[in-house]
Parts: C-alpha cells; structure tokens; sequence
C-alpha cells in the first residue's frame, strides 16, 4: 500500500511537472517583444541585443549612426556577407525609442498621453496587434504619422477607425496610421501600460513633446559566434557602462537562463544606475521572476517523482527474486537449445535430399 501511494505521488507530481513546463513555456512564447530573432532568422544564426540608457547618457541619433557604421565594418572584417538575392534583403535591422508625453488633438479634444518617440523599423520588435490601418517606420522621409492605442482613439476620435485622419500634436498636424490594442493585464499595468499611449516619431517626440533622449535601443544582426553580437554592441555603443545596460534577449527565457535568474534572487532587484526601463522591458523582467519561480518548481517536482521512482526500482531490484547471473545462464542454455535445434533441423534436411 506504501508503495502504491508513493507511485500514485511520484506521477501527480511528473504530472504537475508538465504542466508548469506547458505553462512557462506559454508565457515565454507570448512575449512578442523578446522573440525577434526567431522572426528574423529560422537558423538560430542571429541575436537580439537591447541597451537601456540612463537618462544622462546623452546617446543622440547621430551616436547610433556611428554605431551602426562600425557595425557595417565590423561585418566585412568578419566576413559576413549578404547571400540573398534578395535586393532589398538586410543583414541586420535595429530601432532606438525614447519616453516622453505629448498634447494631441482630435476630433473630440484635446488629452495628455504617455507618448514613446521612434527610430528604425520599431514595430519589427513591437509587433503589437493592430485593430485598423498600419505601422509606420522611424526611417520615412515624412516624420508626421503616428499610431494610437485604443484608449487614445476614442478620447480623441470616438471610434478605431480613423488610420487617415489627423490629429495635431503641438499645433503641427499628423496623420493616424493605425489604431493598436494596448496589452491589459496586472503585469502590463504595472509596467507602465495603465494609461493612453501614442507612438511618433523621435524628431515629432523630440521638437513637440517631453522626453530626456533615447533611453533604449535595439538590434537583430549576425551572430557567427557565441556572443559575438553582445560583445560588438557592448564594445562600441558608445556609453559608459555605468550609463547603459546591455542584454541579450536571443535565448532569455532558455533553461540556462532561468537557472541564472533563480540564482540572482534577491541582487536581481537591485539596480545601481539610473535606468528606467521602458513597458515592455518591465513586463519581460516580471514574466522572467515568475517563469524562474515556476522553474523552480518543476526542478523540486522532477526530483521528487525522480527520486520515488529509484527509490522503488532499488527496493523491486532488492526482492526480484533473480540475479542478472541467473538470467545470462538462462539466455545463453536457450541460445544454445536454438542453435541445436538448427543443427538438427538442417541434418534432417540434408538425409532426406540424399535418399
């Protein structure tokens, strides 16, 4: 009976073990924001690299175009070349945004946003889900588009169908190129996401708006070697370390990673610079504690239903009533009653073709 109940114990737990793994690996899947490299390159040959500045960093537009210069000659020196036939086909893409508020104006009035300032191709990273209309690009000549949230359209429109219209910012019209769903949730809240947000372009932001400069940057680019696009961004980004903190987000929620999570427990939340990450940074950082929480569970779980299962194998292996001796004896007399059996069967075969 003892046995029986640490068996049924042993497969809740392996059981339960499954479930967690289904359920971190869920909340890993949904994190759009950190699964950039995995869109741009099936081959696992790329990754995805984020600074975060503090806020008197003072990294420019001018200072990413240095870097991404360097990055053009650091890919010859490497010999990474582009093998698509593609024409427009990149190597590598990257965006650079900023935090900040805005005035903006609308059919209905007038509201105080939370506002994020875009460079690069943005919503490549931030793929968040569009109601109506489209993304714009922080590379477009024109500079006057945006994208609001749903909350913003209706104080402003009344209504998600507006990617056309305009509204002005700073007296200074701008044209709605898409309406997108803000993420809701506990986690989203607290990481920033508790009021409207509208997304323009960094010089719109920097002119018309507040902000204090770029506060995170980007990019998904080659990665020949083990760390080798962490070590090209951290060395040439142009920032005191104390100013920036780099991260890869190529595997961030891998086994490896989490295992590196659990064991920062407690100096994880500590934080000597001056950095204030943006919505979606805080938002991965919370799913990271909870997906290495629930990590450590599945360990405890595993190694439970692990340790029952050898615990009865010993005790069956104990009371098997048999030896592996006994069984080698046994396997060889049967083989060799085979091999005889052979052996007649063939003599008789052959007697009886003679006569």
């Amino acid at each position: 009976m003892k046995k029986l109940l640490l068996g049924i114990s042993a497969g809740m737990s392996f059981l339960l073990f499954l479930i967690l793994l289904a359920v971190s690996n869920h909340m890993a899947a949904s994190q759009d924001a950190q699964q950039m490299a995995e869109r741009w390159s099936e081959d696992g040959d790329v990754a995805h690299i984020s600074c975060f500045f503090a806020t008197d960093a003072g990294m420019t537009v001018d200072a990413i175009e240095m870097f991404e210069h360097t990055l053009d000659n650091a890919m010859l020196e490497a010999g990474i070349t582009q093998e698509s036939q593609n024409p427009s086909a990149r190597l590598w893409v990257d965006a650079y945004s900023a935090d900040g508020k805005i005035s903006i104006s609308g059919a209905n009035g007038s509201i105080e946003a939370d506002a994020i300032g875009i460079g690069g191709d943005f919503f490549l990273f931030h793929p968040l889900r569009l109601l109506t209309g489209a993304y714009f690009s922080g590379n477009d000549i024109m500079q006057d588009y945006c994208v609001l949230d749903q909350d913003a359209a209706w104080q402003l429109f009344g209504s998600n169908n507006i990617a056309g219209m305009t509204v002005y910012i700073g007296g200074i019209p701008h044209i709605v190129m898409g309406v997108v769903e803000r993420p809701q949730g506990r986690m989203e809240d607290a990481a920033g996401l508790d009021t409207s947000v509208v997304y323009v372009s960094y010089q719109t932001l920097s002119e018309l708006g507040q902000n204090n400069g770029i506060n995170h940057y980007e990019i998904v680019m080659p990665n020949p070697v083990k760390d080798f696009a962490y070590n090209h961004v951290q060395g040439n980004i142009g920032v005191q370390d104390k100013a920036v903190e780099v991260i890869d987000n190529t595997a961030r929620y891998s086994l490896l990673s989490r295992l590196e999570t659990i064991a920062e427990f407690g100096t994880r939340s500590m934080n000597g610079k001056a950095i204030i990450y943006p919505y979606w940074e805080n938002i991965a950082r919370g799913y990271e504690d909870i997906i290495a929480l629930l990590t450590l569970f599945m360990i405890l779980l595993l190694s439970y239903s692990t340790t029952v299962v050898l615990i009865l194998f010993m005790s069956w292996w104990r009371h098997k009533g048999w030896t592996l001796k006994d069984k080698w004896h046994q396997a060889k007399d049967k083989m060799e009653r085979f091999i005889e059996k052979r052996r007649l069967a063939k003599s008789t075969m052959d007697l009886e073709e003679d006569e």
